[in-house]
């Protein structure tokens, strides 16, 4: 009788202890997708010499990640790529401990290592993100320039036309002519030139 009570118990804090870790799990990857879509919206934006920080708040960034496609598959393999590469690099540590010594010039033993790997990973994932967010730019760039016109009535009744660049929860921007024009959604003020 005590012992099923043991076992139960076991399999109770085993089960909250999965919960506890999927939670920080969940938390930690959300975190992840909306800097990876930080950074891809910041690209995308720029290519048209816009600063979305200035024109975008919180809320437009914690969704960021979910308005495109491109960004949430980006982001599921920029995590299991770097995931896979880092269980790699720990199986040659753990299986050919010689090999593994030889290929790091045997830094491996010294104390300073596990510390400088982490930090080698960690900097090369951010490199990834940065250049994999200035290629995606690129290719939003070449996606709009092959969109049709879109036209929007404004306050003043007159009509905007160009290419939807994106928006914000208070701003359209529309590319027109190589020009870029950002027109509030809720002001009186009817349009705003970029150049």
């Amino acid at each position: 009788m005590k012992e099923e009570k043991t076992i139960e118990g076991l399999m109770n804090n085993s089960i909250e202890l999965f919960i506890k870790e999927f939670q920080t799990l969940i938390s930690v990857s959300y975190l992840l997708l909306v800097g990876i879509g930080m950074v891809f919206n910041f690209h995308k934006y720029s290519e048209f010499g816009i600063n979305i920080f200035q024109y975008a708040d919180v809320f437009d960034f914690l969704i960021a990640p979910f308005q495109d496609i491109f960004i949430i598959l980006f982001s599921i393999l920029s995590t299991i790529i770097p995931y896979a590469a880092l269980k790699l690099d720990s199986f040659f540590m753990k299986y050919k401990p010689r090999t593994y010594s030889r290929v790091n010039f045997g830094f491996d033993k010294k104390s300073w290592f596990n510390a400088y790997r982490i930090s080698i990973y960690s900097s090369l994932f951010i490199f990834y993100i940065i250049l994999a967010g200035s290629k995606y730019g690129q290719f939003f760039k070449d996606r709009i320039e092959d969109q049709p016109t879109l036209s929007i009535v404004v306050k003043d009744n007159t009509i905007e036309e160009g290419k939807l660049i994106g928006k914000t929860k208070d701003i359209i921007f529309l590319m027109t002519n190589k020009n870029v024009t950002a027109i509030p959604i809720n002001s009186s003020v009817v349009k705003i030139e970029i150049d």
